[in-house]
């Protein structure tokens, strides 16, 4: 099997991308393309399907592998399609879960021996259809993306969505949210964030859902409830260190498929990309996508 590999020059970390290719020259692809504007990649990787190519490399940051994702999920072969990832962007948070690292040479020795694995992808509904394999998050994830700045992200690193989330205090509203949980346990209940996580890590290297298993069929939901600013910044600590699952203040819940709506309408994102404010429904696909992993 000959690659297709789908290169995002813009990436947060290219950097030079006539070295890049040339890099990318050692997995003797049977096509290299390189993407010139947003959502390119989705209608490559559709393409790169329906002639035939069953393996698809993605090439740059989360957003790059969710276009290369979901130019794929719709095909009815996606089964039988292996997907590589080289993680060139600022978050790189799926690329934790699996353990890919930044190290260009390293992932290229790991797409070239395939080891894989079968892990879930999540189909989410909110005014459009859309699916993703790392997150999604609704609430306030808006705001803190307004101040989150490239300044800030140099700056803080892993820290960058916190420092953000702290700055957009001021700003937030709590949504009135119902969420239902396999058609079975309701719950209602006054939230600042949702996050329905596949992968461990959000928000560049946040671990929002530390006990998160890509291939385990199930999702792991995130609840940040509406509290005074304090304890909101005792919560942050904690999410931080990736404790919070085991505190009494974060709702937590883990299921196949999740409902929710809000009082606002709660907008959503998929791995960072705005889908609807409308009422959400999410759903795993167990093991939909060969997926080539170093661990």
């Amino acid at each position: 099997m000959k690659p297709y590999i789908i290169v995002n020059p813009v990436a947060g970390s290219v950097g030079d991308i006539q070295l890049r290719l040339e890099q990318l020259h050692r997995l003797n692809a049977k096509e290299v393309r390189v993407t010139r504007h947003a959502g390119e990649a989705e209608t490559l990787a559709r393409a790169a399907i329906r002639a035939g190519s069953d393996y698809v490399i993605a090439v740059g940051g989360d957003g790059t592998l969710n276009e290369v994702i979901n130019g794929i999920a719709t095909d009815r072969r996606a089964r039988q399609v292996c997907v590589g990832f080289v993680p060139l962007g600022t978050a790189n948070d799926f690329a934790r879960s699996i353990g890919l690292t930044r190290d260009v040479d390293a992932n290229i020795d790991t797409l070239r021996a395939k080891k894989t694995t079968a892990i879930d992808l999540v189909r989410m509904t909110s005014g459009r259809r859309r699916y993703f394999v790392n997150a999604s998050a609704g609430g306030f994830s808006g705001v803190v993306g307004e101040k989150l700045t490239s300044e800030i992200k140099a700056a803080w690193g892993p820290l960058a969505y916190l420092r953000s989330a702290a700055a957009a205090l001021p700003e937030l509203q709590a949504y009135r949210t119902t969420m239902i949980f396999d058609d079975a346990e309701e719950l209602v209940i006054d939230v600042y964030n949702v996050v329905v996580a596949n992968g461990q890590f959000a928000g560049s290297g946040l671990p929002i859902a530390p006990q998160a298993n890509p291939s385990d069929g199930l999702l792991d939901v995130v609840l940040v409830p509406k509290r005074p600013a304090a304890q909101m910044a005792l919560l942050a600590a904690e999410m931080l260190l990736g404790r919070h699952i085991s505190s009494d203040a974060v709702p937590f819940r883990r299921a196949k498929k999740i409902s929710v709506r809000s009082r606002p309408g709660m907008w959503f994102n998929a791995d960072g990309e705005l889908v609807g404010n409308q009422p959400a429904v999410f759903q795993t696909i167990p093991h939909a996508l060969d997926f080539v992993v170093s661990k």
